[in-house]
């Protein structure tokens, strides 16, 4: 026997309550619907109602592009039907955030350098010149390297788009 309780209150949320939930601009979410990440459910006066599965879908695409997923990718990776197509995507992101890894513990250790310098001109520091000429003979494999993923999210509200 199905039981319906007219009492409940509604899980469906509006545009402007899912973006706060997750610190966006209703714009991102009006354009992330426009290309095809998002489809909401419409209420009888044409109002976007946002379910559980829409904010678990949104999580993704944050998610994902704080990975570096462009939009389009983003979009592949959703409807993609078949794993293969999945892991293609999946395993070139990888391959690009091992690079960024790698671009980071590079700067990290150029850093780390600097900082236990004691010399007043950097430059004329015997073991940052070292980890410079080591660097300089040693570029990273890949120059055409991607910049470093974007920082983690600060709280305010990132424009998503």
């Amino acid at each position: 026997m199905l039981r319906l309780n007219v009492h409940m209150k509604s899980t469906e949320l509006t545009i402007g309550e899912v973006a706060d939930r997750f610190g966006l601009a209703t714009h991102v979410l009006r354009h992330w619907e426009s290309v095809g990440l998002l489809a909401p459910a419409r209420s009888a006066a044409s109002r976007r109602r946002y379910s559980a599965d829409d904010l678990i879908r949104i999580a993704v695409i944050l998610q994902a592009k704080e990975i570096g997923f462009p939009l389009g990718d983003i979009r592949e990776l959703l409807t993609a039907r078949e794993p293969g197509q999945r892991a293609g995507l999946l395993q070139r992101r990888r391959a690009e955030v091992t690079a960024w890894i790698a671009a980071a513990q590079a700067s990290l250790e150029m850093l780390d350098c600097a900082l236990a310098c004691t010399h007043d001109d950097l430059a004329a520091c015997p073991h940052f010149q070292a980890a410079v000429t080591a660097r300089v003979k040693h570029p990273p494999a890949d120059p055409s390297t991607p910049p470093a993923p974007p920082a983690p999210p600060t709280g305010r509200r990132r424009s998503g788009t």
